[in-house]
């Protein structure tokens, strides 16, 4: 897909009613590591955190697909209350179609943010696909927007920011301007 202008991005978010996140290279920098009592773990960015929260509580459903499955990537969703976290399935599309499901949202008003191969199905399959500039280049290729921030440094957040603008959804702060 060709990038967007700037209005087209922004009429693109005005119509998105559900934001759907891969973990691992989104919410994440894509690295691991292991703490010897707690096994495989990653860093989450706290303001992507939060962000995702002040939209959620706005009534605006978010939710992940990710092909892994681990401990402390359901700690993490659990912590932030997503309510629809789909994970273990390399087929990303039946986790897909259990979203549209569980929020009632079509397709072509969901938005998802992806970074590997796994992600192709899905963002050709919502109304508007995003990727980060850490994923591969097939994948940004897909993308009608790639964020500035990488993924786990905040792109969840730039995403989030300019979905709450787009719509309205306060609160925000005042000097909050567009990433693109």
């Amino acid at each position: 897909m060709n990038q967007l202008s700037k209005n087209e991005l922004i009429e693109k978010l005005q119509s998105i009613r559900c934001l759907i996140l891969d973990i691992d290279g989104v919410m994440t920098n894509g690295k691991i590591f292991w703490l010897e009592e707690f096994g495989w773990t990653r860093f989450f960015d706290i303001k992507d955190g939060y962000g995702l929260k002040l939209l959620m509580k706005s009534g605006f459903p978010v939710g992940v697909i990710s092909s892994g499955d681990s401990k402390d990537v359901r700690t993490r969703c659990k912590f932030l209350k997503i309510e629809n976290a789909f994970f273990g399935d390399e087929d990303k599309l039946t986790s897909l179609e259990k979203m549209e499901a569980a929020t009632g949202v079509a397709r072509n008003e969901m938005a998802f943010i992806g970074d590997e191969l796994f992600d192709l199905p899905v963002l050709e399959a919502v109304g508007f696909p995003i990727s980060v500039p850490n994923a591969v280049k097939t994948v940004q290729k897909r993308a009608c927007w790639v964020t500035k921030n990488s993924g786990g440094d905040g792109a969840v957040r730039e995403v989030v920011d300019s979905i709450r603008k787009a719509q309205n959804i306060g609160p925000f702060s005042e000097d909050l301007d567009w990433p693109f």
